[in-house]
């Protein structure tokens, strides 16, 4: 079974020397955004997303942003369109529900939508399977899709939040 992709000449594989940096600065970026810092007395962790999902308007949109780089960094390693797909909706249901005041960020604290696209990652890197090569355009309108998606998101909580200010004036 060939494991590779046109244009991408190196199967999808944790052992592969091409990917091995690629999927170290992924592992690194998911684990900042959704568990870098331990809660004193607790076994949970946090990351940047629900702290950045802590300022009305933007924060939300940083992370969906920055959460967009795994998913190009995956993209280019050649995962399957499927596997993409499923990572953009953890993305999308992170960015709409920790855009949500207050229940919004307790989401956010337990949703661990980057842990778990890396999950996806890990697996098809553990496991590769011959897939057609992802097109350029496939991979371009995800990524178009999802900033377009993360800055409606933004706006309307700018909206949102400029609205409740108005009602205290």
């Amino acid at each position: 079974m060939n494991n590779t992709r046109r244009g991408n000449n190196h199967p999808i594989s944790a052992d592969h020397p091409a990917h091995a940096p690629r999927l170290k600065r992924m592992r690194q970026l998911s684990q900042l955004l959704d568990s870098a810092i331990a809660i004193p007395g607790t076994k949970q962790r946090i990351g940047l997303d629900p702290i950045l999902g802590l300022i009305p308007g933007g924060g939300d949109t940083v992370s969906a942003l920055l959460s967009g780089y795994i998913i190009v960094e995956a993209a280019q390693m050649g995962l399957p369109r499927k596997a993409l797909v499923q990572m953009v909706l953890n993305i999308v249901v992170d960015t709409v529900a920790g855009s949500v005041p207050v229940v919004g960020d307790i989401f956010d604290v337990v949703s661990k939508a980057n842990l778990r696209n890396m999950q996806i990652v890990e697996i098809h890197a553990k496991a590769p399977v011959a897939t057609a090569k992802v097109d350029k355009l496939f991979i371009g309108l995800l990524i178009v899709g999802l900033i377009i998606f993360a800055l409606a998101v933004g706006g309307i909580a700018v909206l949102v939040w400029s609205s409740i200010a108005n009602l205290f004036r």
